[in-house]
């Protein structure tokens, strides 16, 4: 993979953080949380974005325990299998651990705390997976392709 845009996701049950960046520059940015209820709502969503950012690939985070293990580790996995079956995308899979701690701590440092953070937690959770890819792409734990 040496070019072209890639989408990050930070997957919830009740909220799907993206962020977006491009393999050439390796920046992530936020991009939106998706917080509609529906499964077919979200893939609908999901749709729209992939139309219009093109990208080359997705990244998924899958939460990991210091075991290797997670309870909500094959929820994620589905999810990214479903990027994958409905788009066509290659799909890489990275430990989202801590993310939303992180995502948490960095909208602290901005000012922005408690309540306010609700609305922009999810897209920077999914901001620091798609940053983790492009700093250690090594460390995807593998691809869906």
């Amino acid at each position: 993979m040496g070019s072209g845009s890639v989408l990050g996701f930070d997957f919830g049950l009740k909220r799907i953080g993206v962020a977006v960046g491009t393999l050439e520059l390796k920046l992530a940015h936020p991009l939106e949380t998706i917080a509609i209820e529906t499964t077919d709502a979200r893939f609908a969503r999901i749709g729209k974005l992939i139309e219009e950012w093109q990208p080359a690939l997705a990244v998924v985070g899958i939460p990991r325990r210091d075991d290797g293990t997670h309870e909500f580790a094959p929820t994620c996995l589905r999810f990214a299998q479903r990027l994958k079956g409905r788009f066509g995308l290659n799909v890489a899979l990275v430990d989202e651990s801590y993310s939303s701690a992180a995502a948490s701590s960095a909208l602290n440092e901005s000012g922005i705390r408690g309540r306010q953070q609700k609305s922009m937690l999810d897209q920077v959770a999914a901001q620091h997976i798609l940053q983790h890819y492009f700093d250690e792409p090594d460390h995807a734990h593998h691809y869906l392709a």
